[in-house]
């Protein structure tokens, strides 16, 4: 459960209730994943599972050095293992840290059409909350990331919270306190760039000319970054997106779409009750609404058997 409050919420999801007022002097915080320093020991995903008592089931080998496999409801983060041919003869690990990149416009967050269930605070964090998730699954097809996952035991979505439970009382991420060799920093998002921008000039100097810091324009930047050796193909860091956007379905859906289907509703709605007050309610005529049936009688033969009042008049 998150230690942020209410004033610090800057969206929600499926809302058009205006938040309250933002707190002023809210800075922006970022992590910074230095992949040019990671060592790949995976002490960031075990301290993420114990923070958050995630209990992953246990899996399978499957020849990779990915373990689990994939991101999970119980694995909010992986470490991604690639091996790739940079250039003609040379090899290279390219070791990256994969979850929620906590966009600046979150694709989650607008496709959800549960009130309240995604939330962006003012600092960045863009957090899930598991009571009013619907387990639509909308926010698997809006994320550009493809991160959230739903979850088959209370069929809710999770991801990486960034712990801004931590967060909002002073502290680090819990990836961020046990990185052994500093990859992962953490702080307002003007020092990551400054520091990414360091490291960044470091890599040129070592002959890395297409170094640079993974902050994409397509989703308005995230507070999530990487240093990446090679800026220029982040597909090789295992299918890291280069120019992510989210799906053009989601704006139709939020910004047409959704609104024609509640006016067609309300239009059919008014129909109805203009059609009531000038027609009336649809009545059955009264003999044919009255008679019940035929029945069998023991010899085979069928008898209709008129309602009490029918035979009142036959008899007079």
């Amino acid at each position: 459960m998150s230690s942020l409050q209410s004033l610090d919420i800057a969206k929600r999801s499926a809302t058009t209730t205006p938040t309250p007022q933002v707190r002023t002097a809210v800075p922006e915080v970022a992590k910074l994943i230095d992949v040019s320093s990671c060592i790949g020991c995976k002490a960031c995903q075990v301290a993420c599972m114990q923070w958050n008592d995630l209990r992953p089931e246990v899996g399978h080998n499957v020849g990779v050095y990915d373990n689990p496999a994939d991101l999970a409801p119980e694995a909010w983060t992986v470490m991604r293992f690639s091996e790739v041919e940079v250039e003609q003869g040379k090899l290279e690990w390219l070791i990256r840290k994969d979850g929620c990149m906590h966009c600046e416009d979150p694709g989650c967050l607008k496709a959800c059409p549960a009130p309240g269930a995604i939330v962006k605070y003012a600092n960045g964090i863009v957090d899930f909350i598991s009571e009013n998730c619907i387990g639509c699954g909308y926010c698997v097809k809006g994320c550009p990331f493809d991160v959230p996952r739903i979850s088959t035991k209370d069929n809710k979505a999770y991801k990486c919270s960034l712990c801004s439970d931590r967060v909002g009382v002073g502290l680090e991420p819990a990836c961020v306190k046990t990185c052994p060799t500093g990859a992962i920093r953490f702080g307002t998002k003007s020092d990551m760039l400054d520091f990414g921008a360091t490291r960044v000039a470091d890599l040129k100097e070592r002959g890395y000319e297409n170094a640079g810091v993974y902050n994409p324009e397509g989703v308005q930047g995230t507070h999530v970054m990487y240093v990446l050796q090679h800026a220029d193909k982040p597909e090789l860091y295992n299918d890291l997106p280069k120019d992510p956007a989210i799906s053009p379905l989601v704006g139709l859906w939020k910004g047409i779409a959704k609104p024609l289907a509640l006016a067609a509703m309300i239009g059919a709605a008014v129909t109805g009750f203009f059609h009531y007050v000038k027609v009336g309610p649809e009545e059955e005529p009264e003999d044919e609404a009255d008679v019940p049936d035929p029945v069998r009688t023991a010899d085979g033969r069928l008898v209709q058997i008129l309602p009490a009042h029918e035979s009142e008049k036959g008899e007079s």
